[in-house]
C-alpha cells in the first residue's frame, strides 16, 4: 500500500486522483497539493462523499519553489510524487524529488515559462542547430537527470497520458507482439468533441496554443523533418467518430521513441482540428495574445498568453457541455516472419460517460487514467529501476492490461487505411 503525493488539482489531476481512489489495493493515502488549496478541499469533500477507503489529506503548495516541495514531501513522507502541475515546473520538482529521494511521475515534459530566458535560450538555439526542430518543450532537461536518478536509486516516469504516454506504450506492444521490425509509425489524436463555445481549449491554454500554433515536425530515418504550421493536412475516417481534418504536429513521444526504437524509419504525429478554431487561434496569434514575452499594460507588466487564459473557459468545466468521442492511437507498418504486416491500436473515449462516472471530459479523462496507471506500476514495483525513462522502455502489458480495466479500453485492427 503506498502513499502518493500529487501536485496539482486541475482537470487531469482529479482524474487522477478519483482513479487512484478506484486503485485503493495499491495507493493506501492521497495527499492533494496546489497553490489554490480549495481545489483540493473541494476533491476531498467529493472524494470523501463516496465512502472511498483511501485517506485524503490537502495542502498547500508553490511548485515554483523547491524547497516548499522539499518540506511537503518531509513532512508526508510519500513513496511516490505524481506531477501533474504544469510542465514549466518539472525541474523543480524533479529536484525535489532528487533532495528526498522519492520516484518520481510526470504526463508531460519540460517546457520554459519565459522563452526569452537567456540561459535556457542558449540551450535552446544549439539544440535548434544540432537536431533540426525548434519546438520549446524536448527531453533533453530531463533526460540530463538520469545519472543523478540512478545515484538516488529511484525511479523518473517521464510522460505517463495518453499522448505522451499511452501511445508509446502502443509502440512498445506492437513491437513485443505483431512485429519483427516497425517501418512507420503515425500517431493519431482525434477528438470529436463539441462543447459548444465559440472558442477554448480541451487542456491549459497557455500548453495547447502555443504547441499548436509551433512548427510542425516529423522524424524520418533519423532525423528531424520540420514543417511550417498547419502545412501538411490529412482527412482521415476514425472509427466510432467519423472523418475528419487532421495537421502534422510536432509532440514529444517522437523524440523518445525516434532514441528507443532507432529501427523505425519514419515517425509521425497528427491532431484534428476543425476550421473555427485555426481561424481564432491565427486571430490571436496575428494580434500577440499567443505571446510569452511580458508586454506592459497600465503600469503593469503582463504576459499575453497568461491573460488568455483567464478569458478562456477553463478546460476542467468543459465536461457538462461536452458530447462526442475521441479517438487516439497508432497505426503502424512493418514486417513480420519476412511479411508486410500493417496495424492500428487505438482508444475510442466518450465525452459524457466520462463525464457521468468522474465528472471530466475525455481529454482530462485520457491523460488522468494513464497518469495513475504509471504511477501503480512505479511503486507497486513493477516499472521501477534507477534511472529516468519513458513509458515505451517497459513491459507493457501491465500497462494494457490497466488499460482495459480502468476505462480505456484498446482495439487492434490488423487491416487499417494507411495515412498518405
Amino acid at each position: 500500500m503506498a502513499r502518493l503525493l500529487v501536485i496539482g488539482c486541475g482537470g487531469v489531476a482529479q482524474v487522477a486522483i478519483q482513479k487512484c481512489c478506484q486503485n485503493h489495493k495499491t495507493f493506501e493515502e492521497i495527499i492533494i497539493a496546489s497553490r489554490t488549496l480549495s481545489k483540493c478541499d473541494d476533491l476531498k469533500a467529493k472524494i470523501e462523499a463516496t465512502d472511498c477507503p483511501v485517506k485524503i489529506t490537502t495542502a498547500g503548495v508553490n511548485a515554483d519553489d523547491k524547497e516548499d516541495i522539499v518540506k511537503l514531501i518531509t513532512k508526508f513522507k510519500p513513496d511516490a510524487v505524481l506531477n501533474v502541475a504544469l510542465p514549466y515546473q518539472d525541474l523543480t520538482i524533479m529536484d525535489a524529488c532528487l533532495e528526498c529521494k522519492v520516484d518520481y511521475i510526470d504526463t508531460a515534459n519540460y517546457e520554459p515559462e519565459d522563452t526569452d530566458d537567456p540561459k535556457w535560450r542558449e540551450v535552446y538555439e544549439k539544440r535548434c542547430q544540432e537536431k533540426g526542430f525548434t519546438a520549446y518543450f524536448d527531453y533533453s532537461w530531463q533526460w540530463a537527470y538520469e545519472e543523478k536518478f540512478k545515484e538516488a536509486g529511484i525511479t523518473a516516469l517521464l510522460g505517463t497520458g495518453f499522448d505522451p504516454g499511452v501511445t508509446s506504450v502502443f509502440v512498445a506492444y506492437a513491437k513485443k507482439h505483431y512485429f519483427d521490425q516497425i517501418d512507420t509509425v503515425d500517431i493519431l489524436d482525434c477528438n470529436g468533441g463539441d462543447h459548444g463555445y465559440p472558442f477554448a481549449t480541451n487542456f491549459n491554454p497557455e500548453i495547447n496554443l502555443r504547441e499548436v500554433s509551433a512548427n510542425g515536425s516529423y522524424m524520418e530515418n533519423g532525423k528531424w523533418v520540420e514543417t511550417k504550421p498547419m502545412e501538411i493536412k490529412r482527412e482521415y475516417d476514425f472509427p466510432k467518430v467519423g472523418k475528419k481534418d487532421m495537421y502534422l504536429l510536432h509532440h514529444e513521444e517522437i523524440e523518445a521513441l525516434g532514441r528507443n526504437f532507432p529501427e523505425i524509419k519514419r515517425i509521425r504525429f497528427f491532431m484534428t482540428f476543425g476550421q473555427s478554431y485555426l481561424t481564432h487561434m491565427k486571430c490571436l496569434e496575428n494580434v500577440g495574445m499567443l505571446s510569452t514575452v511580458p508586454v506592459e499594460h497600465d503600469g503593469h507588466l503582463i504576459v499575453p498568453i497568461q491573460f488568455l487564459k483567464t478569458l478562456l473557459p477553463d478546460p476542467a468545466s468543459l465536461g457538462p457541455r461536452t458530447v462526442g468521442k475521441t479517438n487516439i492511437g497508432c497505426i503502424f507498418t512493418g514486417k513480420k516472419d519476412g511479411k508486410d504486416k500493417t496495424l492500428y491500436i487505438y482508444n475510442v473515449c466518450d465525452h459524457q460517460e466520462c463525464y457521468r462516472e468522474l465528472g471530466s471530459q475525455a481529454i482530462s479523462y485520457t491523460t488522468g487514467v494513464p497518469a495513475m496507471i504509471g504511477t501503480a506500476l512505479v511503486v507497486e514495483g513493477i516499472w521501477k529501476k534507477p534511472g529516468v525513462f519513458t513509458t515505451d522502455e517497459f513491459d507493457p502489458d501491465p500497462y494494457m492490461d490497466m488499460l482495459n480495466k480502468y476505462g480505456l479500453p484498446w482495439v487492434v485492427d490488423e487491416n487499417p487505411v494507411l495515412v498518405p
